[in-house]
């Protein structure tokens, strides 16, 4: 048996994963045990683990994999601040004592946090580093369906890369083309988002929901003052108006003279319609380069998959548009798309690429449903919920499915723990909230008093497989919740010519479907495909409440509150059940009802976690 662990860590989205025999056993997040969001720090918590569930001790790994290579990265850093000398000195001068202290040594690091969790790992031999792209492309290329494909990576930036194009045939995977730092549409999109005052590596999920409300006013002003986009995607970035390369900010004065507004200040500055414009044309010039990159690719090498990693992969507007377009027939996303992926491709990598092991694609794929995380016995669900005084009920599993079903069609906001957790950003059904997706009001309900979220963030729809071509303009599966798609147009409301008059958030509240929670302003919707194979339990909920209701489409968002990871344990779903308006909490097979707790134990969740 051989064992593989694979790690991300020290700069966003910490994580750990381990691949056995070629197997994914097991993923998770170092976030969901610190209860840090984004926690950047070395994986301990993930590393322990994914061990555990493997069965697998450190001593016996045969190889540990970092995500990428740190003196790739440093060689990067010193060739951009020499470029720029002497403008970029003091981002320099703050740089050097970090890594001179210790990031140039992370093989020294990573050790050493190993023998801490087993003293028995002393062989620092079996430590391998995995270049950043390169994980990301093995993350997204060997777990999918496809025999031969070719693999897009796009995220803000690796050791040098920022996009790449790979070609995987069976176990081999080979990287063909790269675009260098500093041009890049992970950080273009990062840019934006931080000048419309939210926080990069968190808030570019706000960019894209605040999108729909506004007009892309802006595209052709960002394609021709920012932007040297080319006929195949290629494209450079005008420097002058950015600061991330050798300052502290993403964007300059420049950049606002550009567009006639400062940086909003994210507390203190509404959002107008200025700024929804803003996101709109941002997302459609993400769109542009995208769909110009996949569809001189699919020209180029006439291969008919494409697989899809890094952080831009989780633009899910995007990738929607790119399967709608056909340049491609099948595509494929890695759902942790993003830099806690790169922990389970880089292991992957290691063994198709440097163990030789061989790879039988998986007629979904192999990520089990992207359900990889702990997992808790009923006894320790029950103990936990006793430790922390909760009343809770035991019922069967069929009885709970009813009751839980019958819940949600009568309108209750209920929280649901099941299995194990998910790794990756999105909530798939085993650390969940869910609702009725035909409620008028459920969208804002959950946004501002279950969430504590800006209103206008949108909610997605879990649905049966066999049913979403019914729901929705999508004929393929969308198991990990990264394709947006529009909603069937025989499932939409016509809005009055008032209703359609309206601009920016006063859209919010104009019931535009049979369910309007989950379809935003422009009929869109980013859909999950629930499937019996990978998620039994949720699945067959979802079929109760179709039974009862004739709608075969729950709300699911994920089971935390603003700025605070997706709950982990049994505790967690607790406090966060007692710190929101949520009506009912299952966990295993314990149901939990907010009228019979004691509401002593609530806690004030508005201020727990920072603003994200």
């Amino acid at each position: 048996m051989t064992s593989i662990l694979g790690i991300s860590a020290f700069y966003h989205d910490s994580a750990a994963s381990l691949v056995v025999d070629g197997a994914i056993v097991a993923a998770a997040q170092e976030e969901r045990f610190t209860r840090r969001k984004h926690d950047e720090r070395f994986p301990s918590n993930a590393v322990r683990s994914v061990l555990q569930i493997g069965g697998v001790a450190l001593k016996d790994v045969e190889h540990v994999v970092f995500y990428e290579k740190p003196l790739l990265k440093f060689s990067r850093l010193l060739d951009t601040y020499l470029d720029a000398a002497p403008q970029g000195f003091p981002t320099f001068r703050r740089a050097m004592p970090a890594w001179l202290g210790g990031k140039l040594f992370q093989k020294r690091i990573i050790h050493d946090e190993l023998k801490r969790i087993d003293p028995g790992f002393v062989d620092a031999s079996r430590i391998l580093f995995c270049e950043h792209h390169l994980s990301h492309a093995a993350s997204a290329f060997f777990p999918s369906p496809f025999e031969e494909a070719v693999v897009l990576t796009l995220d803000g930036v690796g050791e040098k890369a920022t996009t790449t194009v790979a070609i995987g045939r069976g176990s081999k995977l080979d990287v063909v083309r790269e675009l260098h730092f500093p041009h890049s549409l992970g950080l273009l999109y990062a840019a934006f988002c931080y000048y419309l005052g939210f926080k990069i590596n968190s808030g570019e999920y706000k960019v894209m929901g605040l999108a729909p409300y506004g007009v892309p006013r802006f595209k052709s002003l960002i394609l021709e003052k920012l932007v040297d986009l080319k006929d195949d995607g290629s494209f450079r970035l005008d420097q002058s108006y950015f600061d991330y390369a050798t300052g502290v900010k993403m964007t300059n004065a420049r950049f606002a003279s550009l567009f006639g507004q400062p940086v909003r200040r994210p507390d203190a500055d509404l959002l107008t319609d200025f700024h929804m414009d803003m996101a709109a044309s941002i997302q459609a010039v993400t769109d542009e380069i995208v769909l110009r990159l996949t569809r001189s690719l699919a020209r180029e090498f006439q291969i008919p998959n494409l697989c899809l990693a890094g952080g831009v992969a989780l633009n899910c507007v995007a990738n929607g548009k790119v399967l709608r377009d056909g340049a491609f027939k099948r595509l494929w996303i890695q759902p942790a798309a993003g830099d806690a992926g790169g922990s389970l491709g880089s292991a992957l990598a290691a063994w198709h690429m440097k163990l030789g092991g061989q790879r039988v694609p998986a007629a979904r794929d192999s990520m089990r449903g992207s359900l990889l995380g702990p997992e808790f016995s009923q006894d320790e669900i029950e103990r936990q919920l006793t430790g922390l005084k909760a009343e809770f009920e035991i019922m069967p599993t069929d009885r709970l499915v009813d009751t839980t079903a019958a819940a949600l069609a009568s309108g209750k906001a209920v929280g649901w723990f099941q299995g194990r957790m998910e790794f990756g950003p999105r909530a798939l059904g085993g650390r969940s909230i869910l609702a009725d997706p035909r409620s008028d009001q459920m969208q804002k309900t959950l946004n501002l008093k279950v969430k504590f979220r800006e209103s206008f963030r949108p909610f997605a729809p879990s649905v049966l497989s066999t049913k979403v071509s019914e729901w929705f303009e999508l004929d393929v599966d969308s198991p990990y919740m990264l394709l947006v798609a529009p909603v069937k147009e025989s499932r939409r409301r016509e809005m009055t010519a008032q209703e359609a008059a309206m601009f920016g958030i006063d859209k919010l509240n104009v019931r535009r479907s049979e369910i309007p929670a989950v379809t935003h302003v422009d009929y869109s919707a980013r859909v999950q495909t629930v499937h019996p194979d990978t998620n039994p339990l949720y699945h067959a909920l979802i079929s109760r409440f179709e039974a009862l209701t004739g709608c075969p489409v729950l709300v699911n968002t994920s089971f935390n509150v603003r700025s605070e990871p997706i709950v982990c344990t049994p505790s967690d779903a607790f406090r966060c059940f007692m710190g929101t308006d949520l009506d009912m909490l299952v966990v295993g097979n314990c149901v939990l009802q907010k009228s019979a707790q004691d509401m002593t134990l609530a806690v004030d969740y508005r201020n727990e976690f920072e603003p994200d």
